[in-house]
């Protein structure tokens, strides 16, 4: 799908950073003898694009049509301002504490209702597909945001080619479980039942906006940030943007996540960013944008569904948004 107009929040074509700049390319990883059967794995076509590897660049084509012109938060915020609570409740927890964790090799899990279940490696998903450069909002359920150059894929591109059939009527995805190297999950303070779980509904995942994140500021995701995959929603508050995806399930009934699981009056399932529904503990009008300071707090007011109505209210027609919240 594409967007036939260019939006308000679009980024001008002569303010892109030239795709030029990115032009290193590297060795595919070595691909994971795949635990499916043979006749379940992806095709390969095209020109492959490189798998992550942790540090190292990814060659990518901007897409200014899916992007804000909204100064960038700095990488080192991006980077060091985090929750993932498999490494801490800290907000520099993960960049403490995540390179314990393992992503070489790494291989998804897809099940469910589809055609083309398996279990696929890292570079078996993004082989066949070409990684775009999204600059995508990010609103925290905590109120604070932040602007992050993503690069990845359409997550609708990566879904079609498990052929999901009619009862899949929902997409759930879940996290990495390694208490070894995840210290989060193998605190005794721990309130999530690991591992940590997320979904959408179908229209949702197989929206233009939606997006696989491989990497962020041109180079393969920072283990703090997702590593080496993560979902990204960007209309949605940030905890359904799932990191470190392990599985894939497509289902007819609602997945049960996380957060919704542990406090389903404070997080429902659809979690969409909305000024007119509160927090229970605190307003979700205005939010501080990072970096901000005691001197310079930042606060700017908060746009239904992120700002980017214009693609995605269409889905909730109909909808009461303070009971589906």
């Amino acid at each position: 799908m594409l967007i036939k107009k260019r939006p308000s929040w679009a980024l001008n074509h002569s303010e892109v950073t030239p795709e030029s700049v990115f032009r290193s390319r590297r060795r595919f990883m070595a691909g994971l003898a795949a635990t499916a059967v043979a006749g379940s794995l992806l095709p390969r076509f095209g020109v492959a694009a490189p798998a992550p590897v942790q540090g190292q660049s990814l060659p990518f084509t901007p897409m200014p049509d899916f992007s804000t012109d909204e100064e960038k938060t700095p990488f080192r915020d991006v980077t060091h301002y985090n929750n993932f609570y498999e490494f801490g409740t800290g907000k520099e927890d993960p960049s403490r504490y995540a390179g314990e964790m393992v992503v070489d090799p790494w291989s998804v899990t897809v099940e469910g209702e589809c055609d083309r279940p398996g279990t696929y490696s890292i570079d078996d998903l993004v082989k066949p597909l070409d990684y775009e450069e999204r600059i995508y909002r990010l609103r925290c359920v905590e109120a604070w945001s932040m602007v992050i150059p993503w690069i990845g894929i359409p997550l609708a591109d990566l879904i079609k080619r498990f052929e999901p059939n009619s009862r899949a009527k929902y997409v759930y995805f879940e996290t990495l479980q390694d208490p070894e190297h995840m210290r989060g999950q193998r605190s005794v303070f721990s309130t999530i039942d690991w591992p940590y779980r997320e979904g959408l509904r179908m229209d949702e995942a197989m929206n233009e906006l939606s997006f696989m994140a491989f990497g962020l500021y041109g180079k393969a995701l920072p283990k703090q940030n997702g590593a080496p995959m993560r979902l990204v929603v960007p209309w949605k508050y940030g905890f359904k943007s799932i990191k470190s995806i392990v599985r894939i399930r497509f289902q007819e009934t609602q997945p049960e996540t996380s957060w919704n699981m542990i406090a389903p009056q404070e997080y429902g399932f659809y979690s969409n960013v909305n000024p007119e529904v509160d927090h229970p503990r605190w307003s979700q009008k205005r939010e501080r944008r990072l970096p901000s300071s005691l001197l310079s707090t930042n606060w700017i007011d908060t746009r239904k569904f992120n700002g980017y109505g214009e693609q995605v209210a269409h889905l909730y027609k109909g909808m009461d948004l303070k009971k589906y919240y």
